[in-house]
């Protein structure tokens, strides 16, 4: 730790990583929410818009890494800062691409500047605040992700439907703007940056490789390993059915609206609450007990949306959205808990698997989607499920005895 900061400046860090959370995530999810506009206005199949979120998830997914290894060497928050005014600076570029392929390019730019804050903010808390105060800030700014990602993905439908394709980029362009110039005021007084360049900072002279023996020695590891393979898994099935799902709701017999659709991911809303008891769950069932019965959630809740009734969409989206979270929570805590050191490391590996997986997500179900449409995406699902089970499987022969969630998890 850095050294300990007064309560104000500890509010000042919460908030200003917070709200920086919360317009990342805005960034990232709202093309989720504006998947039919995308498709209209670049003159592409509803199919291939699901894209726009891979690319950027892929992109952001390796370059937790690189923030991982930046951040040790000169401090968190120039990256962090200089990541946000780039992001702030890239959103109007959307208003002078003309094609597809320019806009899949510019969102993978944006993933690279979107994974400084999720790479760097708890690494900042752990080294300015101390431990009782590190359990509620933690728990406060992964609430700014989840609010981030919800009001992102309702957003962009409220574009998609009331607004054209340039008021949307001038309203995310002003968004960003104004959260990013608060987020540099409440961050700029508690600046660890040190001064030394990049590029001498990451030199290791002797050690050569040392910067990078962190994310070698938790590859090696295979209970790690195994907790990387199901959250990334688990989050490639979430993610891209709550995309295909909105195509699946705007066509007959539902005929949603644009912004209708998006009010499927409310559903999150029960993984946030599984997330938050998933400590005492962990408690009764251990880890494997709980990553069986986040599975059994998550293959339920997909195999009830096939009944193809509005209700039964809802809850089954319901129900998966509460296995997943409670999937995320168990590894994610379990990744910082088992990893024996350069715990930063471990968890951008695990943030790495993550989004990676989202990325893949979308290629990979929609061959299903274009044969047998939903049905075709649940059966695709069930395949990566079944997958994951395995693992799961190893998880329980391997990692015997429940380890307890931290707190803030």
């Amino acid at each position: 730790m850095n050294g300990r900061i007064s309560r104000a400046d500890a509010r000042r860090l919460i908030y200003g990583l917070s709200l920086a959370s919360v317009v990342v995530y805005i960034n990232l999810y709202l093309v989720q929410g504006m998947l039919p506009m995308l498709a209209e206005h670049f003159a592409i199949s509803p199919g291939a818009s699901t894209l726009i979120l891979s690319v950027s998830s892929f992109s952001l997914a390796f370059s937790l890494l690189g923030y991982a290894l930046i951040s040790d060497a000169i401090g968190r928050f120039r990256p962090l800062i200089i990541s946000l005014w780039l992001l702030a600076l890239t959103n109007p570029l959307m208003l002078v691409v003309d094609s597809w392929s320019q806009m899949l390019s510019l969102r993978l730019l944006q993933g690279i500047l979107l994974a400084a804050v999720p790479a760097i903010a708890m690494a900042y808390l752990r080294d300015k605040l101390p431990l009782p105060a590190l359990i509620k800030a933690g728990a406060f700014y992964i609430a700014a992700n989840s609010f981030g990602g919800i009001i992102g993905r309702l957003l962009g439908g409220f574009m998609a439907q009331h607004l054209s394709w340039v008021a949307s980029v001038v309203l995310l362009s002003g968004i960003t703007l104004v959260a990013v110039v608060i987020s540099h005021r409440f961050l700029a007084p508690l600046s660890d940056a040190s001064r030394k360049p990049i590029n001498d900072a990451l030199k290791v002279g002797s050690g050569a490789g040392r910067p990078w023996k962190g994310f070698i020695l938790h590859l090696g590891n295979p209970q790690l390993r195994v907790f990387y393979l199901i959250g990334g898994l688990a989050f490639m099935v979430m993610v891209n059915q709550f995309s295909f799902i909105q195509l699946h709701l705007l066509e007959p017999p539902f005929g949603w609206s644009r912004f209708e659709v998006t009010l499927i991911f409310l559903c999150y809303l029960s993984g946030t609450l599984s997330a938050y008891r998933s400590g005492s769950a962990i408690k009764h069932l251990g880890v494997p007990g709980l990553l069986g019965l986040s599975l059994v959630l998550m293959v339920a809740g997909s195999v009830l949306t096939l009944l193809n009734t509005q209700l039964a969409i809802i809850l089954g989206f319901l129900l998966s959205a509460c296995g997943f979270f409670l999937i995320h929570a168990c590894c994610n805590s379990q990744v910082a808990l088992r990893a024996t050191g350069h715990r930063a490391k471990a968890s951008a590996l695990y943030l790495c698997c993550y989004y990676l997986g989202a990325s893949l997500g979308g290629p990979f179900l929609m061959p299903f989607w274009h044969q047998a449409g939903w049905a075709g995406v649940v059966y695709g699902s069930l395949i990566v499920l079944g997958v994951t089970a395995v693992f799961a499987w190893f998880a329980l022969r391997r990692g015997k005895g429940a380890m307890p969630l931290p707190a803030y998890r």
